[in-house]
């Protein structure tokens, strides 16, 4: 069963792994690519594209011509395998799991020594390294040291989410059962302390761990196997995105199409018929396989038992952009696995949830900030005696128009000489932008560059016109130049932050705007939305893409 990319692939039949443990698929390849007559070889267009028995083929095969190696593109021997350097990940984040149960018990335990009389060291020992034991245990039941997880997706921190609420439900039951109080305060108190600390070392692992990748160090070096046009759009996408983990060593295509695929500027390692030839070469972790005529019927299965026993991931792109895992599920249909597509959720109860989850938000974030407010409204006050708000129209859900709120940081008339402004426009698609605007005041370029001007579209979403998280608001000009796929941005309420917001603001492009728009009108999630502002807080810190 192929699975979309991202996740790792299992085959199943192990009557084609022969008594070496070698896949007899792989052998077959080995046979006729590498055996020892020399380097790895390929087939032309013109030869037929059912493989005949090596006895039986009296014709020469021809070298693979390949481009030399690029940076990033080294073979198996240059690159440490994404099966050694996760194993060593996931055996640091178990022992740092283990230091923090350890310590969460011990800070529990602090507390409860001034309250009760603990029997001697004996007790505080036997906790302590039950919290340094069991934690690990828990989390690793949880699925928390799953290597196809590393470094992507949420997996991680929901495992130690869940081993925490297990960890609650089950110490409350024995504390129950047992009428012991002590028991419970220590778990109720304990289990938290290593919840948080064991997420807050997940992420911290995982941004040096995306360090090194954005390096190229600590990557899973896969190759891609489809056709030439789709395989140049997925190793762009791969490229685009660092964090993901990996790195494109080459490609595989068909072989009437080798020649097309080079003069799109990719690295050919090889056809279809060679893909296990070509891991077992250069060392690949993965192999990532677009959708196309090429790899349809039987080539995934065929695949899929060439790789069995070389500890490969095997990665399916569905085809279908901007759709994540949260709408994407496997189901059987008459008799086959079929890949479900949810509808991407507009309205019912998720959204009302959303709209509470605004309201109580925004309303403790109004009185928490309140000061700030003041005195960023006294401080443009001063300035030039103008108004405090900038008041502007922009498009709302549904193409409606809103009035949007935000500290004023332009002068009084920065309306009237935008036009004179427009030849110096750095901006993308239809966005105005200046890196050096001269329309903005001392104070503005203060508020702008921490995007303190946005705090009074809070009373956006207060009114229901905007939420905390959404695609950027438009102005009508803007809609009015949108390509149609740009107009499912308007399905949604526009957001005080959203995905552009975190991921560059105004050094983003406009097609890339979009795409991210897009991915989250099609996959919004409440978890979704609370991730976007949890990452708001480090981008305005950052100041990425600010001005």
């Amino acid at each position: 069963m192929a699975r979309p990319l991202g996740t790792s692939f299992s085959g199943a039949g192990a009557k084609h792994v022969n008594r070496t443990g070698q896949p007899a698929h792989d052998q077959l390849h080995r046979g006729l690519v590498r055996g020892d007559t020399g380097p790895s070889r390929v087939r032309t267009g013109s030869e037929p594209t059912t493989r005949p028995s090596p006895r039986s083929d009296p014709r020469p095969e021809r070298p693979i011509e390949r481009r030399p190696s690029t940076e990033g593109q080294l073979a198996g021997t240059a690159r440490t395998r994404f099966s050694d350097w996760s194993r060593r990940y996931v055996q640091a984040l178990t022992g740092l799991d283990a230091v923090v149960g350890l310590a969460a018990v011990l800070l529990a335990l602090s507390g409860l020594l001034w309250d009760i009389d603990l029997a001697p060291t004996a007790a505080i020992i036997a906790s302590a390294a039950a919290g340094a034991v069991l934690w690990p245990l828990l989390i690793a039941a949880s699925r928390g040291y799953e290597r196809r997880s590393v470094g992507v997706g949420s997996d991680e921190m929901r495992a130690v989410l869940r081993a925490g609420v297990c960890v609650v439900v089950g110490g409350a039951f024995i504390a129950g059962i047992a009428e012991n109080m002590v028991l419970l305060t220590l778990v109720v108190t304990s289990v938290p302390l290593a919840t948080v600390g064991s997420v807050a070392m997940r992420y911290a692992a995982r941004k040096y761990l995306h360090r090194r990748q954005r390096q190229g160090e600590s990557v899973r070096n896969v190759i891609i196997v489809g056709t030439p046009f789709a395989a140049a759009h997925l190793a762009a996408l791969v490229e685009r995105e660092p964090q993901c983990g990996m790195t494109v060593a080459g490609v595989c295509v068909p072989a009437a199409d080798i020649a097309r695929a080079r003069e799109l500027g990719l690295n050919v390692l090889g056809d279809l018929d060679h893909v296990t030839a070509v891991v077992s070469e250069f060392g690949c972790d993965g192999v990532a396989v677009t959708t196309g005529d090429a790899t349809r019927n039987s080539f995934l299965r065929q695949l899929a038992w060439s790789l069995e026993g070389m500890d490969v991931e095997l990665l399916v792109h569905p085809g279908l952009v901007e759709v994540a895992g949260p709408r994407m599920h496997i189901r059987p249909y008459v008799g086959l696995p079929l890949l479900h597509i949810e509808q991407p959720h507009f309205t019912g109860w998720r959204r009302i949830v959303k709209r509470g989850t605004d309201l109580v938000l925004t309303g403790v974030g109004l009185v928490l900030i309140s000061p700030v407010l003041l005195a960023i409204a006294l401080a443009i006050k001063c300035q030039d005696r103008g108004p405090v708000l900038f008041r502007q129209t922009r498009v709302g859900i549904d193409g409606q128009p809103f009035t949007m709120y935000k500290f004023r940081s332009m002068v009084l008339n920065a309306e009237e000489r935008l036009a004179e402004l427009k030849a110096l426009n750095e901006g993308a698609g239809p966005l105005f932008k200046m890196t050096e605007d001269p329309r903005i005041t001392r104070v503005g370029r203060f508020l702008r560059k921490y995007s303190l001007d946005e705090l009074p579209q809070l009373l956006n979403v207060l009114n229901g016109t905007m939420s905390l998280v959404g695609p950027r608001p438009p102005l009508q000009s803007e809609v009015d130049e949108y390509a149609d796929e740009a107009h499912r941005r308007l399905l949604v309420q526009p957001g005080l932050t959203g995905l552009w917001q975190v991921s560059g603001r105004s050094l983003l492009s406009w097609e890339e705007t979009v795409r991210l728009d897009l991915r989250y009108v099609e996959n919004w999630t409440l978890t979704f939305d609370l991730l976007i502002l949890w990452k708001t807080v480090f981008a305005v810190l950052a100041q990425r893409g600010a001005y």
